[in-house]
């Protein structure tokens, strides 16, 4: 979840700095790589909710009888589902900006 977290802290700056223009960043596509870190974010979050969900199944389930996942399990789900949709967004406006560029000037 830590690493994760940094994934999605570096696509916020990346997607952030999508918007200043400068002869660097035309070169380097932030909106891109915004939209590769949030996936990147996406697929450790999967990683860490699925091995906390094994673990913890396997050693709850079998002392106690009654437990439940609490409030921080469902938002790791959630944060889940929105950093793969902040992937799909920055990933269409990547398309979109490439759309623009390719028709040219008008």
């Amino acid at each position: 979840m830590i690493l994760s977290a940094m994934s999605c802290f570096s696509g916020l700056i990346a997607g952030v700095l999508a918007f200043a223009h400068s002869y660097f960043f035309e070169k380097f596509n932030h909106t891109f790589a915004a939209g590769i870190l949030f996936f990147i974010s996406t697929f450790l979050v999967l990683l860490a909710m699925a091995v906390y969900t094994g673990v913890t199944v396997n050693f709850l389930g079998k002392r106690f009888g009654d437990w439940r996942f609490s409030w921080s399990y469902i938002l790791g789900w959630v944060a889940m589902l929105l950093t793969f949709f902040a992937g799909i967004f920055c990933m269409c406006a990547y398309r979109m900006d490439e759309c623009r560029r390719m028709l040219g000037p008008r």
